[in-house]
């Protein structure tokens, strides 16, 4: 079940979701990052052990998004893709066909090296630096603008909870007075819980529950 916390983020409304994304419901805009199509599949592609299924289950939760907030555009905040044409992209192809009348952007991330036609004939719009919607500058890696508030991914932030012996490892949203960084969309990347400490506070979340620290 999808379980929501609403919170005013530089004097805007924003949805933040235990499926690791964000609803903007005044722009009817989904928000997310790191979605690394491709990544398990060029991982088994060389030999290492991954189980299959990862990206379906990542497209099926943003089906479960879309269906649950009235979704009119994308907006990811880069690496939607992480390495070359292989059978995830063939995947999410098809994937796309299926939702073909929403409108996607793309902010550039450093793994999206696809070439720019393969975007243009799946209807992604890719945006090479940054986008400015309203007061907030979307861009992939962490970037303070003095003009307006930074919303990126790259990181994949994390909490831990616990002790030295017991410890438990969370993602989260990540939140200052001038920046929102995102958490991985796909469940197959590591966490960073070390990076953004000093005037951070953390939205976490589990399969069941999301809740602010």
């Amino acid at each position: 079940m999808i379980q929501v916390l609403e919170k005013e983020i530089h004097g805007e409304k924003l949805i933040f979701t235990n499926l690791r994304a964000i609803y903007w419901e005044k722009e009817q805009t989904l928000i997310f990052s790191d979605l690394h199509v491709g990544k398990s599949a060029h991982f088994r592609k060389n030999g290492i052990a991954i189980p299959g299924g990862i990206l379906e289950k990542d497209l099926k939760n943003l089906e479960k998004l879309i269906a649950h907030f009235d979704v009119q555009h994308l907006l990811i905040v880069g690496d939607l893709f992480h390495a070359g044409k292989n059978g995830d992209l063939d995947i999410f192809c098809e994937w796309r066909k299926k939702f073909c009348d929403l409108k996607l952007t793309l902010i550039k991330g450093n793994h999206d090296r696809i070439k720019k036609a393969f975007y243009e004939e799946h209807c992604i719009d890719l945006v090479e630096k940054e986008l400015v919607m309203g007061s907030f500058v979307f861009i992939h890696e962490p970037n303070v603008d003095q003009n307006y508030y930074s919303i990126s991914g790259h990181i994949h932030p994390g909490v831990v909870f616990g002790t030295h012996k017991e410890k438990l490892k969370l993602p989260c949203f990540a939140y200052s007075k001038n920046q929102l960084i995102l958490p991985a969309f796909s469940e197959f990347t590591g966490l960073d819980t070390k990076t953004l400490q000093k005037n951070y506070k953390s939205i976490a979340f589990t399969k069941q529950h999301i809740f602010e620290i």
